[in-house]
């Protein structure tokens, strides 16, 4: 909406107070009604309801440092709970159209990063701490100087990344992409499919699914991630009814005994705060906390910034109302978010979508909110989606990540190279810490070597030694003796 466009809603806006709800939200006051709210709530819902599939596919499909693994239902109830909770309290308490829910990159770092060197239950206690540890930092005013401390590039650089992963994860989970075992003697990790060609059904899926995905985002039509999540589930149940297929994978498409179901919260208050230094060395906690706290508040800021401004609540100095309390609401969801195990919930870009239809408060996040709680009991329906129909959508939000890479200098090697190193470790090295890793060591060195360290801030210098600690720890721990 064009800046001229805001301006009219706003001067044909009806006098503000018409009551106490419209009073409380300032729906009149910024040029909204309840009928616009009310539509970009559920636009907000269906543009971000894929979560609901995604995030307990992704969590669900991985093992902790013991083999187990998450229980599908279970992560659907919390997904939703959380999703529902932390809404309505941002739309309540931030007074903005800017809906919540567990963020995809943050789940891939707890499944794939965190999980396989601890129990479930220390993996989402540091989830917890990572939410605690953003309030104290909104609190204190420490948010300025974490912005400050590392450049910009790296952020969008470090967005960049996480997509090449997420996308990367979606290619192997829907069986697109295989490791080639290690007895067939090659040099390739990788292959197409299970044996250098694509066969079966479900791999068709995948594929169409990727095909609808993007024509759909082409065509800007919203919605278009859970439009194909939906679709290519239906196609699968039709496939899996009329075909012999052996295994889709963890999840099989057929139409559940019920559709309605008591909610399942088995998960809720399964975490552990201070397991994780238990299982693994302390540096290794403070580097996993540190991403989670990079990726959740640069995204979150990001957000925020980007949702106001489109909304036309910016004041004259550009600045977002009431920010350090929605700051606060988001870093106190992305604990909720761990105390529930659905891993940290996050602000989300997709509140766009409701922007769009014309929420202009928190209004909107109250319908967005209720929709996310009915979910809770539509459990079997949303646990029927597999992998298949669901890794596409993955695929496309590494798209939409990637697209950052565009506000690269890269002409400039001095940030460049360390976004380059950011961007490429952490697919080739299926982890998002080394990646974050590699660009700070090579952004520290380059800028040093270029007689440029003082243009280097005293927070990236730390990270960056608790960095160097990191890579080199079996080194360190040999000449220390430690065994």
């Amino acid at each position: 909406m064009s800046d001229s466009q805001k301006v009219a809603d706003r001067s044909t806006a009806p006098p503000p107070g018409v009551n106490s709800v419209d009073r409380f939200f300032k729906i009149s006051e910024r040029g909204s009604t309840f009928a616009r709210e009310i539509r970009g709530g559920f636009a907000t819902f269906f543009t971000m309801a894929y979560i609901l599939v995604l995030n307990p596919i992704i969590l669900g499909s991985a093992k902790d440092k013991f083999g187990h693994q998450l229980d599908a239902v279970q992560l659907t109830t919390a997904t939703a709970l959380v999703a529902a909770v932390t809404t309505i309290i941002m739309g309540v308490g931030g007074n903005l159209p800017l809906a919540l829910a567990a963020g995809l990159g943050l789940n891939a770092v707890v499944a794939f990063q965190i999980a396989p060197l601890m129990s479930w239950d220390d993996a989402m206690g540091l989830v917890v701490l990572e939410g605690l540890l953003i309030c104290v930092l909104v609190v204190t005013g420490l948010r300025e100087a974490v912005m400050h401390a590392i450049p910009q590039p790296l952020k969008q650089a470090i967005s960049v990344g996480i997509g090449l992963f997420i996308a990367f994860i979606g290619f192997v989970d829907a069986g697109f992409v295989s490791r080639i075992p290690d007895v067939a003697n090659t040099t390739v990790p990788v292959q197409l499919g299970g044996t250098g060609r694509l066969t079966g059904w479900p791999i068709l899926v995948f594929c169409l699914g990727v095909l609808l995905t993007i024509a759909l985002l082409a065509r800007k039509v919203k919605g278009a991630i859970l439009i194909s999540i939906v679709t290519m589930t239906v196609l699968a149940m039709v496939i899996n009814s009329v075909a012999d297929i052996k295994a889709w994978g963890l999840t099989t498409p057929a139409w559940p005994d019920k559709v309605v179901d008591t909610p399942d919260f088995g998960l809720l208050g399964d975490f552990s705060l201070f397991g994780a230094f238990g299982e693994t060395t302390a540096i290794t906690v403070v580097l996993l906390i540190f991403t989670l706290v990079l990726s959740d508040f640069f995204d979150t800021m990001g957000t925020v910034v980007g949702i106001s401004a489109e909304a036309g609540l910016l004041d004259e100095q550009g600045k977002v109302p009431n920010l350090g309390r929605v700051l606060l609401i988001d870093g106190a969801a992305a604990a909720a978010g761990g105390a529930a195990s659905s891993s940290s919930a996050t602000s989300y870009i997709e509140s766009a979508a409701g922007v769009g239809e014309g929420a202009r408060t928190g209004f909107s996040n109250l319908v967005t909110g209720g929709l996310f709680a009915l979910a809770l009991f539509l459990t079997p329906l949303l646990t029927i989606v597999p992998l298949q129909a669901a890794a596409p959508a993955l695929v496309a939000v590494g798209f939409l990540m990637m697209t950052q890479v565009k506000h690269i200098d890269w002409d400039k090697y001095e940030i460049a190279i360390p976004a380059f190193l950011t961007i490429a470790v952490m697919p080739f090295t299926y982890s998002i810490t080394n990646g974050i890793g590699a660009g700070f060591l090579a952004y520290v060195v380059i800028k040093t070597v270029l007689g440029k360290a003082k243009e280097i801030h005293w927070l990236l210098w730390g990270t960056s030694v608790l960095f160097l600690v990191y890579f080199a720890i079996n080194p360190i721990e040999q000449l220390l003796g430690v065994k």
